[in-house]
């Protein structure tokens, strides 16, 4: 099963040029419906999304709820503590009683890594993962570089620092791939503790872009174009030292060192005052989280409208 088969949507890893610019280049057509400017199409009318939240979520089961909506389609929602999953059923009993329900697709949020591949193993519908564990959150993954590419065009040779704890974030993970893609350089900046070995040989040797590991971010602050800020995941267990905000909080002195373009991103939750303060979150010239938000709605409609035949 691969990542982008045109059946679901599980992970980047894997994903072509190509296949990061189709879908980026379908979202971007859906940007002017989400803020009001034009009216959407009804193109999934009388489907059926059902989405199966296993784990806390605002901003990714909201947004994919508004992007069903807004192509027509109705929605369902299950929770692990509104599903007989809370009861010992598994994700995948549960996620094959609601495709015998009649649905036309499956969105995924769990913790355990690899919960959406097992669902699209034993489900005929599609399925998108909106983040399992430690692994990947792809639509996560291509809203960021929509928005990166909004701001500042082709992102080629472009340099993306993604900073805090990299170890426990599917975000980064999903980054990395597409970034690296299309031919960006990303610097992965944290403690040693939250960084994982894992992301310093992530880039496939025939990727264009690179990864490189520092534990300094005031070095880095001049030369890039993005930085992404990560939240810091108390409930997988981060541990971080007392001087974390001293060494890796993007303050507004450390904001005001980075380049004229350079833009601000955050996937959410945000910790504020301890990642990122106030001050740089809410800067309207240079922060882009908000957008963010709203280039969500836009790549799931995108990625359900492909993968539903609606497009």
């Amino acid at each position: 099963m691969t990542a982008w088969d045109r059946r679901n949507l599980l992970q980047l890893e894997g994903l072509s040029r190509e296949d990061i610019v189709e879908l980026l280049d379908a979202a971007e057509r859906h940007v002017d419906a989400v803020r009001g400017k034009t009216p959407p199409r009804a193109t999934l009318a009388g489907r059926i999304v059902a989405n199966l939240f296993f784990e806390d979520s605002t901003r990714t089961r909201g947004s994919f709820a508004v992007a069903a909506h807004r192509l027509g389609a109705a929605v369902i929602d299950l929770s692990s503590a509104g599903s007989s999953v809370s009861k010992g059923e598994t994700i995948v009993d549960t996620a094959l009683t609601v495709e015998a329900m009649g649905v036309n697709a499956i969105v995924v949020r769990a913790r355990p890594a690899g919960a959406a591949h097992l669902v699209a193993e034993a489900v005929a519908v599609p399925v998108i993962n909106a983040g399992d564990g430690r692994h990947e959150h792809p639509t996560q993954g291509l809203l960021d570089l929509l928005t990166m590419r909004q701001h500042l065009g082709d992102m080629t040779g472009r340099i993306v620092a993604i900073v805090g704890d990299i170890a426990n974030s599917r975000v980064a993970r999903s980054n990395v791939h597409a970034l690296t893609t299309i031919g960006a350089h990303v610097r992965l900046i944290g403690p040693p503790a939250l960084v994982s070995g894992f992301f310093e040989s992530v880039a496939a040797a025939s990727a264009p872009g690179t990864v490189q590991v520092s534990h300094e971010l005031d070095p880095v602050l001049p030369l890039v174009d993005v930085v992404m800020v990560l939240r810091v995941q108390f409930e997988r267990d981060s541990d971080i030292s007392a001087d974390y905000h001293e060494l890796f909080g993007l303050t507004a002195a450390r904001a005001a060192r980075l380049k004229p373009e350079a833009i601000v991103m955050h996937p959410g939750p945000m910790n504020r005052g301890l990642e990122i303060d106030s001050e740089v979150a809410d800067d309207p010239t240079r922060s882009v989280i908000r957008t963010q938000v709203t280039n969500g709605v836009a790549v799931r409609m995108a990625v359900l409208e492909l993968l539903l035949g609606g497009g």
